[in-house]
């Protein structure tokens, strides 16, 4: 009876050992990450890469909990976010955005950071190539800069082939504007176009920004992707200006801007997340190489061209992957 009562007292303990270490796994499972999001984390990108982690397994509140932090348009306000991730000590920080990665990268050198949109990160210093990433940075890029402003422009000239002056809005707060925008006016040069440049650097500036375009003789705008260009308000404040327009960002031309061009942002945040959850289970973000987009979207919004009175080139549309009608 008394070595019955000792191996019940042995299986009892096994047993508790093995609860014990089923908790300590499963409190283990449930991985804390960062986000800092540019200008705010309530965009579709943000959905689709919050779906994608699911997908493959990463529920929140369940296996992985996530702090948001988000400057909504007040960039100055980043480097105290940033700040306040990594005061908490997460194990990963994913940064939407140059302003964000930049931020994140300023912030630490140890905590490994995941980047998502952001179009020249070896140009930036922010790795050393994109093969060999080297420190605590990977991610995923939104281009491949070789040329990319003249096939932007040349974008621009098929649709618009009497077309002279064109505005170019960008923010040369941005670090990617300054080193992308150096390509374009050689292009536009071969191209027959004569560019007024018109930096901008709050969102509340754009409406005068615009006006400023039409004022001064524009004939179509150029918008650099960023934060502080809304794609549904400087879509609308073209149309009302009565000026073509070109964007970086696909929803442009889906929210009543002329045309886009550029890469799919929910499809690039999805590969983010697996980003995320190969270093979550203990790649080192050093040795995985930074992704670039191997498609680009050409949408072209037909309803506004009519609404604009100009006739878009059989040949343009017969390249687009999308026209709205």
């Amino acid at each position: 009876m008394r070595r019955f009562a000792v191996t019940v007292s042995a299986l009892l303990v096994v047993m508790l050992s093995f609860a014990s270490a089923a908790t300590a796994q499963s409190v283990r499972r449930v991985a804390r990450i960062g986000m800092l999001c540019v200008p705010a984390c309530k965009f579709p990108y943000i959905d689709a890469f919050s779906d994608e982690l699911q997908k493959i397994g990463w529920v929140e509140g369940t296996t992985i909990t996530t702090e948001r932090k988000d400057p909504d348009y007040h960039l100055d306000q980043l480097p105290a976010l940033a700040t306040d991730l990594v005061r908490s000590r997460p194990a990963l920080i994913v940064a939407f955005s140059p302003f964000a990665a930049r931020a994140a990268k300023n912030a630490t050198a140890d905590i490994p950071i995941v980047i998502i949109l952001v179009a020249d990160p070896v140009g930036m210093g922010l790795a050393s190539s994109l093969a060999h990433p080297g420190g605590n940075l990977t991610g995923v890029a939104t281009m491949d800069r070789t040329d990319f402003g003249g096939k932007f422009l040349g974008i621009l000239r098929e649709a618009l082939p009497q077309a002279k002056r064109v505005a170019v809005f960008l923010n040369t707060s941005n670090e990617m504007h300054r080193l992308v925008f150096p390509e374009t006016p050689t292009a536009a040069a071969k191209l027959g176009f004569q560019l007024d440049v018109i930096d901008v650097h709050e969102v509340g500036e754009v409406p005068r920004a615009v006006a400023a375009a039409k004022t001064r003789g524009a004939e179509a705008m150029d918008i650099f992707s960023d934060a502080i260009f809304p794609s549904n308000r400087v879509a609308d404040l073209a149309v009302q200006a009565g000026l073509p327009s070109i964007s970086f960002d696909p929803d442009f031309a889906r929210a009543g801007g002329l045309i886009s061009y550029g890469p799919d942002f929910p499809a690039l945040a999805r590969i983010g997340a697996h980003y995320v959850d190969r270093i979550l289970k203990g790649a080192k973000p050093a040795e995985l190489p930074i992704e670039q987009p191997t498609k680009y979207l050409l949408v072209i919004n037909l309803k506004t061209a009519k609404s604009l009175g100009i006739e878009i080139p059989a040949s343009l549309l017969a390249r687009a992957d999308e026209v709205i009608e």
